[in-house]
């Protein structure tokens, strides 16, 4: 079977229904893959893109340049970017997951009943899983990726800014998929780029396994309160690094830096400074001049307005800033008393994504990770790290700031449910 849905910006329900139908059926093909099945589509998929770059940039740098004539944001405008680097690393992201176990069939915990029943806990697809995101046609080629090595099939809605770049990137896919004797509709992308059609996934229970927003949020809000099939929510980080009182100084400025500059329009950037009253003083200055450098403005509480006398890259905060994941050169900071004022403002404005101390105080670092209320929890190292490939997960689908099913980094295990298999020799149960 082949994807035949049109791809229309005013797609009915009756159309986003018949997709997630075909989705349904091919997922039962792909839960009954082996290992060495799955792991030849990652390939195959693999090669695909590598002999379809120019084709991939082609459709891209129109989805870029009508981005840019409607002024669209810096940020998403590099979100939206294809390469020739961004297009290998989707590759080799594809060949990384071919290099890890599969989960599907592993055994969670078992053991044998009184009565002689062996029991098992074993790991089984979710189905079918649709992914709506934002800008990123990356995200596209992960998804696939890790929805099909945990057998899963995947519904794709990405935005209408990378609809050119997303309609080549799963044709390729899809064509890979079915060239290795699976069915294309494993791999689709949801009819239409209307409000509409997302509504009519959102609505799809009983054919649609689970959503997975990705995106700013406006988009997870919308899914999470529209939608009937269950959701997954992604992302949203408005993430701190806090320079405590006993940090080493050094490491503390590099943290901060790569956590903020690195890639500032990703999930995982560092929003927010916080710095302990007590070495304020001395590390302030210091981070102003090297944030200076990188171009970043400082959204600053009184304390470190007064410090930066009149710098022009510092600007006074309202209290809305501590609030905003900005995607972009902009950071919050503030002066705080203590690590109990520390902790207290992080889990007042944080979003529950990623957090950071730095200090050389192992008690302090005790009560910051068990304290803080966050999917991750980094001790002396950068915001940067929370990412499904950093953590050894291969690609990821989204980094999870829920707490039920799943949290942080989304690999190929947080695709998966289970299942009880219980084996007798002919025990029944009896009578109550």
């Amino acid at each position: 079977m082949t994807q035949t849905a049109a791809r229309t910006a005013g797609a009915t329900r009756e159309q986003v229904l018949a997709a997630a139908g075909r989705s349904k059926v091919a997922a039962v093909q792909l839960a009954l893959l082996p290992r060495s099945a799955k792991d030849a589509l990652l390939n195959a998929m693999a090669a695909a893109l590598r002999d379809s770059v120019a084709v991939i940039l082609a459709a891209n740098a129109l989805d870029v340049a009508a981005a840019i004539a409607v002024d669209t944001s810096a940020s998403l405008v590099d979100r939206l970017r294809l390469n020739d680097s961004r297009i290998e690393a989707m590759a080799r992201g594809l060949e990384d997951l071919v290099a890890l176990p599969d989960p599907i069939g592993s055994v969670v915990r078992g053991g044998v009943l009184a009565n002689g029943v062996q029991i098992s806990q074993i790991r089984v697809p979710l189905g079918v899983v649709a992914i709506i995101y934002e800008a990123r046609p990356n995200v596209t080629v992960d998804a696939t990726g890790i929805a099909l090595k945990s057998g899963n099939a995947v519904l794709l809605r990405g935005s209408a800014s990378a609809q050119g770049s997303n309609a080549v990137l799963v044709r390729i896919l899809s064509a890979a998929v079915d060239g290795q004797g699976v069915s294309a509709d494993a791999v689709q992308l949801v009819p239409g780029t209307d409000r509409e059609s997302v509504k009519h996934l959102m609505t799809a229970r009983g054919l649609v396994d689970v959503i997975i927003p990705r995106g700013g949020a406006g988009l997870i809000k919308a899914v999470v309160d529209g939608s009937t099939v269950p959701v997954i929510e992604t992302g949203v980080g408005n993430c701190h690094v806090f320079v405590d009182a006993s940090a080493d100084l050094d490491m503390a400025l590099d943290i901060l830096i790569n956590s903020k500059v690195r890639r500032p329009s990703v999930c995982n950037a560092a929003e927010t400074l916080l710095v302990h009253a007590d070495v304020a003083g001395l590390f302030i200055p210091r981070a102003l001049a090297a944030l200076a450098a990188e171009g970043v403005t400082v959204h600053a509480d009184p304390v470190i307005l007064e410090m930066a006398d009149g710098a022009g890259h510092v600007v006074a905060a309202v209290d809305a800033d501590f609030d905003t994941e900005y995607l972009s050169l902009d950071i919050a900071a503030a002066v705080v008393d203590d690590l109990d004022a520390a902790i207290a403002h992080i889990n007042r404005h944080g979003t529950g994504h990623t957090e950071a101390i730095v200090t050389s105080d192992l008690a302090g670092a005790g009560a910051f990770t068990a304290r803080v209320d966050a999917a991750a929890v980094m001790v002396n190292a950068s915001t940067a790290f929370t990412d499904g490939g950093e953590f050894g997960f291969g690609a990821e689908i989204g980094i999870s700031t829920q707490k039920l099913h799943a949290r942080g980094p989304m690999g190929l295990v947080e695709l998966t449910s289970t299942k009880y298999v219980l084996t007798g020799t002919g025990q029944i149960r009896a009578a109550s």
